[in-house]
């Protein structure tokens, strides 16, 4: 998934960063909808923020909560390492089965909510896999003109 090609294109700087994060804060390993921030290795960003998304079990289970939870506990990482900037994929949509239209709603307004009053995150961006993905994403996403 996502997380595999951004460590194999980060390099293995990322991977030991997440594994002493692991060590020293989180030896459970991170939970779903929690956030952890490391260098970004070779990537061309400073920074990559780190969440666990919810698996699908038919939306009874509080998926939606926890996927919440992903992008504003990302965002929070974000602002309290003072990034302006935020790039976040279709969290949970791969291999964890969230459907892409119910995603990009929850995904939308999280952001939105989160971002109402904190001006200091300036872009945010939605990078999708795809045609389908992105049609999908613009279809269902509610976003309110700023």
């Amino acid at each position: 998934g996502v997380d595999g090609a951004i460590r194999r294109a980060g390099g293995p700087t990322i991977t030991a960063e997440c594994a002493e994060i692991i060590r020293t804060q989180r030896p459970n390993g991170l939970p779903t909808g929690e956030a952890a921030i490391t260098t970004a290795g070779s990537l061309p960003a400073r920074h990559v923020i780190h969440t666990v998304g919810p698996r699908w079990h038919g939306g009874g289970r509080g998926e939606a909560d926890l996927l919440r939870s992903c992008y504003v506990n990302s965002l929070g990482v974000a602002v309290d390492h003072d990034l302006s900037s935020v790039a976040f994929p279709a969290i949970s949509t791969g291999i964890y089965g969230y459907p892409e239209g119910a995603a990009a709603l929850v995904a939308s307004t999280a952001t939105q909510s989160f971002l109402a009053g904190r001006p200091q995150i300036a872009t945010v961006a939605f990078v999708l896999f795809g045609d389908e993905a992105y049609y999908t994403f613009v279809e269902n996403a509610a976003f309110q003109d700023a």
